[in-house]
């Protein structure tokens, strides 16, 4: 068989590529609306917007960010006065994450800009489509996040 007979795969190819496009998009789109933290703190918000006053832990597990990346980038969203940390009333050795007034103002517009990236993603594809492209793209984070897992 020749090489150009068998098909490439690029699933990490392509992936990488459209996430280098979508944040270079999605940044843009956040500073036109004034919003000035970046993707990454946004995922951070965004947990925080499910659940507010969390650990440390509970964000690394939900945002898949190492607990040292998580911790400075929480030192700079509380300078700017989005997240600020609590000791836990129960356990007052655990410090807990929660969200400010200045963050809840900033929500409304990070999650309008969340939504017309979303209707960019999916410009063309039919509802059943939109439905199997995230099922694979679950079980492609499955597959990833179970064979790390096997690493340690």
């Amino acid at each position: 068989m020749t090489s150009k007979m068998k098909q490439q795969r690029q699933a990490g190819f392509l992936m990488a590529k459209i996430r280098q496009v979508s944040e270079r998009i999605f940044v843009r789109r956040l500073k036109e609306y004034g919003i000035e933290i970046n993707p990454a703190q946004g995922r951070i918000m965004f947990a925080l917007w499910q659940d507010d006053g969390v650990s440390i832990n509970s964000l690394a597990k939900k945002t898949q960010l190492g607990k040292s990346t998580l911790t400075s980038m929480i030192d700079r969203l509380e300078e700017m006065g989005y997240v600020k940390r609590r000791r836990s009333r129960q356990d007052r050795r655990k410090i807990l994450i929660y969200r400010t007034e200045k963050d809840k103002v900033m929500e409304r517009k990070y999650v309008q800009v969340s939504q017309e990236m979303t209707a960019l993603y999916y410009e063309g594809f039919s509802g059943g489509e939109i439905n199997r492209f995230e099922q694979d793209l679950k079980c492609i984070l499955n597959n990833l996040t179970t064979f790390e897992a096997n690493l340690k």
